[in-house]
């Protein structure tokens, strides 16, 4: 089991940004997974948004946030992040970090092993 805990969210501005931060609880280091974000909004399945490999060389986003999020991780502070910028309405959900000994590319295919709670990311127009 990996303690995954999010914190970040809240409600902010169309054109607003927000860090989301994911950090591992206990005795637990997140170094030895690939890490990733996914959301959920309302009556919708759970997505992909972004994925880090356990380096952070390389990173994986989904078209709908290209060039607007940007994932990265600090090993050393056992935490990931998720800067979102330009956000718009249609990025309202509840966003959940994850991670996987599998490959950051598989989190693409919403390949994970572990769940966070979840944070909610509201953005009003």
């Amino acid at each position: 089991q990996v303690p995954l805990v999010e914190s970040g969210g809240g409600l902010v501005q169309a054109g607003g940004s927000l860090r989301l931060s994911c950090g591992a609880s206990g005795h637990t280091f997140i170094s030895s997974y690939a890490m990733g974000w996914f959301r959920q909004a309302p009556v919708k399945d759970r997505e992909f948004v972004a994925a880090i490999s356990w380096s952070g060389g390389t990173t994986y986003y989904a078209d709908s946030v290209k060039g607007r999020f940007t994932i990265s991780r600090d090993n050393a502070k056992n935490t990931v992040y998720l800067q979102m910028n330009s956000l718009k309405p249609e990025d309202t959900a509840v966003y959940y970090c994850a991670a996987t000994r599998n490959t950051a590319q598989a989190m693409t295919r919403m390949t994970t092993d572990y769940w966070g709670q979840g944070t909610q990311v509201t953005v009003a127009s």
